[in-house]
């Protein structure tokens, strides 16, 4: 089976960076701080700037620009690995899964995550959007490991814990599969249509080898 995973909130916690990195951001541009931000993970970061900025683009992209200059600085290494995720990626290796990483952070800045990971090199590819994008692009993104891979949509599973996972995983008749100790949450899943939902990790690999 082809197993692509999302990973803010599915693989790492990185709450921390992708949140100082907004605050950063936003500092620079002289914008007040909201008091609740933990939504901005998982979507665009241009869907999320644009009703503090007024939608102007201009500052759109200096936002943007400002949360990519301090996550390539310090952002990306401030994250933790979800207790259970490793022996679940041992487990999902061992019984001959292929494994892949589908991410809405661009490439460059998903990379380094990855490849610090101690269990990284079980990815085969990574998949990130273009950096000018204003889209999850994850449908995109799981159309093209179909092909890459020459998999079967009834061979494969995306998993991740934001609807914009489950959303990619409908529009090409793969499996979803939402997990719950993300930054999503079982109703946002479950209205996207998730085919099922994990409690953890060890959950996970046991719903993949079914």
């Amino acid at each position: 089976m082809l197993c692509l995973f999302d990973l803010d909130g599915t693989l790492i916690d990185s709450e921390i960076g992708i949140l100082g990195c907004v605050r950063y951001a936003l500092t620079q541009l002289g914008v007040a701080h909201p008091a609740h931000l933990r939504h901005w993970i998982g979507p665009p970061l241009r869907h999320s700037f644009a009703p503090l900025l007024d939608h102007d683009h201009d500052r759109i992209e200096q936002a943007v620009d400002y949360y990519h200059e301090r996550f390539h600085a310090i952002g990306w290494r401030e994250h933790t690995v979800y207790p259970g995720i490793a022996p679940m990626i041992e487990r999902l290796q061992a019984a001959g899964h292929t494994l892949a990483v589908v991410t809405s952070k661009p490439e460059r800045h998903a990379r380094p995550i990855i490849e610090h990971l101690p269990f990284g090199s079980a990815f085969s590819r990574l998949y990130g959007p273009d950096p000018s994008s204003a889209h999850s692009e994850k449908a995109t993104m799981i159309a093209a490991a179909l092909e890459d891979f020459g998999a079967e949509p009834q061979q494969t599973v995306m998993i991740g814990d934001r609807h914009f996972d489950i959303d990619g995983a409908v529009a090409n008749r793969v499996q979803g599969i939402g997990v719950l100790w993300g930054f999503g949450s079982r109703a946002e899943l479950e209205k996207a249509g998730a085919h099922a939902l994990a409690r953890d990790p060890e959950h996970l690999a046991t719903l993949l080898a079914a």
